[in-house]
């Protein structure tokens, strides 16, 4: 009787352990991770909007066809890149995740409080570079530090009702994900 008790415990703590390595090492070993899917889609440092949501065209599991999205796969390994996201009549949100699908930030239009999500994302090394200035204040100017150089922004705009699609669609269109070098050549 002892001898099958310490089975079933032996059995039990081996198939926890297992459990517990597989659930932490499948998302790094996934060949078809969000990145994998979305990287043929989409430009580095750009946003491109996904189609309309269906069963037999969705990027991406589980997403919901109230809402028009769009995605900015960045790298930041050039610089940091300044984020502008219109405000969408009924909602918006912007989630920024890692290259291995980790969450580390999210903001929406109650948050922000303005017509437009503006912020600038970059490394921490690249945000200990920044000069001090006093003249800007950490609320004129959010600054988001990303934990590795490469990863995804997915920006949302729902559409409370099937007509209101094309609004949602057109303020995500003017969404803006450039690298902050770039911009600054631009404008020279």
């Amino acid at each position: 009787m002892i001898r099958f008790a310490i089975a079933i415990i032996a059995g039990l703590v081996l198939g926890g352990i297992v459990h517990l390595v597989t659930v932490l090492v499948l998302p790094r070993i996934a060949g078809q991770d969000a990145y994998a899917r979305l990287a043929p889609l989409t430009q580095v440092n750009a946003v491109t909007q996904l189609p309309e949501i269906t069963p037999d065209n969705a990027p991406l599991p589980l997403l919901d066809p109230a809402f028009a999205m769009a995605v900015c796969r960045y790298d930041l390994s050039k610089g940091p890149i300044k984020l502008a996201v219109p405000v969408s009549q009924a909602y918006t949100a912007v989630s920024f995740y890692t290259r291995n699908e980790v969450a580390y930030y999210a903001i929406n239009d109650r948050s922000a409080g303005r017509k437009v999500i503006e912020l600038d994302l970059m490394t921490a090394e690249q945000h200990a570079e920044l000069p001090e200035d006093e003249d800007v204040t950490s609320a004129d100017r959010l600054i988001i530090d990303s934990p590795t150089a490469t990863g995804l922004i997915l920006m949302k705009a729902l559409a409370s009702e099937p007509g209101l699609m094309p609004q949602a669609r057109a303020a995500l269109k003017a969404a803006t994900c450039k690298s902050q070098s770039d911009a600054a050549a631009k404008s020279s």
